[in-house]
C-alpha cells in the first residue's frame, strides 16, 4: 500500500498531529483522501471547485460522517467523536462573529461551552485579544471591527478551545483585495506561533504559497499532489497546478534528449527538446514568459519551435497572455509593444519558441 492509501505520515510526529483517511460519498461525488499535518505545521488544502477541500474540512470538524476511513488526532481516534467533544478549532470563511456579543465574549464562548467558568473564559479570552494585538477591541462588537480585525477574532475564538487541530475555511475570502496582502502576512506570522496542527482550505494559490508549510492538492475527491510550496511549484503533476504556478505542462516519454508530448489538439505526437539526457515518462514543464513568438520562421532555429494559431490575448500584469492552439498548445507571456509589433490577433498563425534550457524535466 502507498503512504496515502494507509493514511499514515511515517514520521515520527504522526501520533501527536493530524492523521487522517476521509472517505464520503455526497450524492455522485466521493471524496477519498489521505490528510496529516504535523504538531505546528500549517497544510493547505488547494483545489478547484468541486475537488472536496470544503467537504474535507467538514469531516475533520465533524460536521459530516466518514462511510470509511478514521480520523486520529494527537494519537486518539476522534472519527465518532460529536463535533462539539472535538478538540477542534474552526475558523469559518465568514468567520460568524456573533454580533450581540462583543469580541471578549465572542472569544470566550468557547470556553463556557467547555464547562469554563465566567471569569476563567473571559480571562483566558483577554489573554488572547492580548496576543492577537486586540486588547483595546475587547469591547467593540463585530460590526465596528475591519475585516482584518475580526479575522483575528475568529482566530482567537477558535484557539480559546486549545484545539489540537485548528481548521481555517477560505480566511482572506472575505477580505477587500487591498486588506489580503497585510492580512495575510499578518496570518502567518499568528500561524508560526501555534503549536498545533493547522489545516488550511484554499482556492487560492497565493494564499497557499504564503501560508503554508505544505500543500496538499485535491482535483474531483482524490489527492493528485502534495510537497512543500516550494516543490508543488517547481514540479506541477496536474494540468489544474500548472495553471495555479504559471506554467506550460506536459506529460510524454523521453528518450535522450527529446520527449515525445500527446497532442491535446489532434492526438497527434510533438516534441520537446532537453538540455539534458532523460528516459522513461516524464513531465515537463516551462514558463509562458520563455516563449518568443515569430511571424516567420526564425533564423538561428531554437531547440524547440513549433507552428501554432492565436487562440486569444488577455492582459496579464503588465504583459501580454497569448493563448495558442494547434498540435502543441501552450500559453506565451509577451510585451504590450511585441503584440503590436507583431500584429498578433485571433487565428493568426506564428511560430512559437523555446530554449531547451527553459524547459523542466522530471519524472511522471
Amino acid at each position: 500500500m502507498t503512504e496515502q492509501e494507509t493514511g499514515s505520515t511515517g514520521g515520527e510526529d504522526a501520533g501527536a498531529g493530524l492523521d487522517a483517511r476521509l472517505a464520503l460519498d455526497r450524492g455522485a461525488f466521493r471524496l477519498d483522501a489521505a490528510l496529516r499535518a504535523r504538531p505546528g505545521e500549517v497544510v493547505a488544502v488547494l483545489g478547484p471547485n468541486g475537488s472536496g477541500k470544503s467537504t474535507a474540512l467538514r469531516a475533520l470538524a465533524g460536521l459530516e460522517s466518514l462511510a470509511a476511513g478514521r480520523i486520529v488526532l494527537g494519537g486518539e481516534d476522534i472519527t465518532t467523536m460529536p463535533a462539539e467533544r472535538r478538540p477542534v478549532g474552526m475558523v469559518f470563511q465568514d468567520y460568524l462573529l456573533f454580533g450581540h456579543l462583543d469580541a471578549l465574549d465572542n472569544v470566550a464562548f468557547g470556553p463556557r461551552c467547555q464547562g469554563a467558568g465566567r471569569a476563567e473564559a473571559r480571562a483566558r479570552a483577554a489573554e488572547l485579544l492580548e496576543r492577537m494585538g486586540l486588547a483595546e477591541y475587547a469591547n467593540a462588537r463585530p460590526g465596528a471591527l475591519s475585516g482584518g480585525q475580526a479575522q483575528r477574532v475568529a482566530l482567537a475564538r477558535a484557539l480559546a478551545v486549545r484545539p489540537r487541530l485548528l481548521l481555517l475555511d477560505e480566511p482572506l475570502a472575505a477580505l477587500d483585495v487591498h486588506a489580503r496582502a497585510s492580512v495575510r502576512s499578518e496570518l502567518r506570522r499568528r500561524l508560526a506561533d501555534l503549536d498545533c496542527a493547522t489545516v488550511l482550505v484554499t482556492h487560492d494559490p497565493l494564499d497557499a504559497m504564503v501560508l503554508a508549510d505544505r500543500i496538499t492538492v485535491l482535483e474531483a475527491g482524490a489527492v493528485v499532489q502534495e510537497g512543500p510550496p516550494g516543490e508543488v511549484a517547481q514540479h506541477p503533476r496536474t494540468a489544474y497546478v500548472a495553471r495555479l504556478v504559471g506554467l506550460n505542462l506536459y506529460r510524454g516519454h523521453a528518450r535522450g534528449t527529446r520527449v515525445a508530448v500527446a497532442g491535446a489538439a489532434q492526438g497527434e505526437h510533438a516534441e520537446v527538446s532537453l538540455s539534458e539526457r532523460r528516459e522513461g515518462e516524464v513531465f515537463v514543464a516551462f514558463p509562458p514568459r520563455s516563449v518568443a513568438l515569430y511571424r516567420e520562421r526564425p533564423d538561428g532555429t531554437p531547440r524547440n519551435l513549433w507552428r501554432l494559431r492565436i487562440d486569444g490575448v488577455e492582459r496579464f500584469g503588465d504583459q501580454v497572455r497569448v493563448h495558442l492552439d494547434g498540435d502543441f498548445p501552450l500559453l506565451a507571456d509577451i510585451t504590450p509593444e511585441a503584440l503590436a509589433e507583431l500584429e498578433l490577433g485571433g487565428g493568426v498563425e506564428v511560430w512559437a519558441g523555446v530554449k531547451a534550457t527553459e524547459v523542466r524535466c522530471y519524472p511522471a
